[in-house]
């Protein structure tokens, strides 16, 4: 135990940290995007994957009992991703001459400068999210788990939930953009040749989760799915 603090107070150990949930974040929701386009199939193949999350690992665990699982793990990785973010960027800057901060801050992009409250707002946002289709808050008539396909075009008849959704993962599309050119950095890929290319493919898979995840609400308010 004393030796695994040792590691999490290092810098060292705090990328780690965030390199692990990271991927651990990243997987999760490439997986619930993929998930979420069941929908454009129909109610019945879009309730019966729902059915499957919900029975997945039983009968050794209870019905919901994995799921729970991963989203409690799922909680614990943006807590732990968000923390070991704030405290190396107050370790950089603290490192840093005063002259050189501004500089730096003149040179980042807009999506490393709203890193931090990026993934703090995706972080309450995620809240947000299991509280609406997963316990019904804010959705009329909330169909359970009878009816998850009625739940998601209920839920997203309405516009103010539908903007929200849409500025979430967008945010989400920027976090993810800058975390994989990071990665890129952290594991000495990109280099004066291929920073472009590195860069381009992390902006591409920011793109294609955002045009992902955004295409069910949009469907929904424009009566594609109903």
């Amino acid at each position: 135990m004393a030796a695994a603090l040792t590691l999490y107070r290092s810098t060292i150990g705090k990328k780690a940290i965030m390199a692990i949930t990271g991927f651990i974040g990243y997987g999760f929701v490439i997986l619930h995007m993929v998930g979420n386009l069941h929908i454009f199939e129909g109610p019945a193949e879009f309730n019966h994957y729902a059915e499957f999350l919900r029975t997945i690992g039983t009968p050794v665990l209870p019905e919901r009992g994995l799921l729970w699982i991963l989203r409690v793990v799922l909680l614990a990785s943006v807590i732990l991703h968000v923390t070991a973010a704030v405290q190396l960027t107050r370790l950089d800057w603290a490192s840093r001459p005063q002259g050189y901060r501004q500089t730096k801050r003149k040179q980042a992009t807009f999506a490393s400068m709203t890193l931090r409250w990026g993934g703090i707002a995706i972080f309450f946002f995620l809240i947000y999210h299991l509280a609406h289709f997963t316990f019904g808050v804010g959705i009329p008539n909330f169909a359970g788990h009878e009816s998850a396909y009625q739940n998601v075009v209920t839920g997203f008849s309405n516009p103010i939930n539908v903007a929200l959704y849409i500025v979430a993962v967008g945010a989400l599309g920027m976090h993810l953009y800058h975390g994989v050119w990071s990665m890129f950095q952290t594991l000495g890929l990109n280099g004066a040749r291929t920073d472009g290319f590195w860069r381009g493919l992390a902006a591409l898979s920011g793109i294609l989760l955002f045009l992902g995840f955004s295409t069910v609400p949009i469907a929904v308010i424009t009566g594609v799915v109903r």
